[in-house]
């Protein structure tokens, strides 16, 4: 089960920062071979959502506001340890991320770039393609929106 905890960027401690940063470059940058600038300037406008297992950071998203990132509100940099996908935590912290942003920003219209491979992941989460895929930083992927 998994400590999930949602906090502002100011309120994350510098060891949450660390975690997430480690978390991120873990998945996205090394594991997918992917080099990309995780840095993108964003992280100080989102609601950062941390799932902690034995007090590790194991699972993270970050979650916008309408009209910031995207016209409808936004989840992002949705990332589950890969020794951790087995528990199935990423439906863990997808569903604390909808509810967030369901009682945050009062709205469950909500858009995802989500990689092609995982449109079935989200498929379950009830998020369905919207458009066609696209290439985002050498990756296919696929704009999706949240049909409760």
């Amino acid at each position: 089960m998994l400590n999930i905890q949602t906090k502002e960027f100011n309120h994350l401690s510098l060891q949450e920062l660390y975690a997430i940063l480690q978390l991120r470059s873990e998945i996205f940058v090394v594991e997918q071979n992917c080099v990309y600038q995780d840095l993108d300037g964003k992280d100080e406008a989102a609601l950062h959502i941390l799932g902690f297992k034995h007090k590790k950071l194991v699972a993270y998203t970050r979650v916008f506001e309408p009209g910031y990132y995207f016209k409808e509100a936004s989840i992002g940099r949705v990332v589950v340890g890969q020794n951790e996908r087995k528990f199935g935590y990423g439906y863990d912290i997808m569903m604390a991320s909808i509810q967030v942003v369901q009682i945050h920003f009062k709205t469950s219209n909500i858009r995802i770039s989500a990689q092609c491979y995982l449109k079935r992941f989200y498929n379950n989460l009830n998020f369905v393609e919207d458009g066609v895929a696209y290439l985002e930083d050498g990756i296919p992927h696929i704009s999706m929106l949240f049909k409760p």
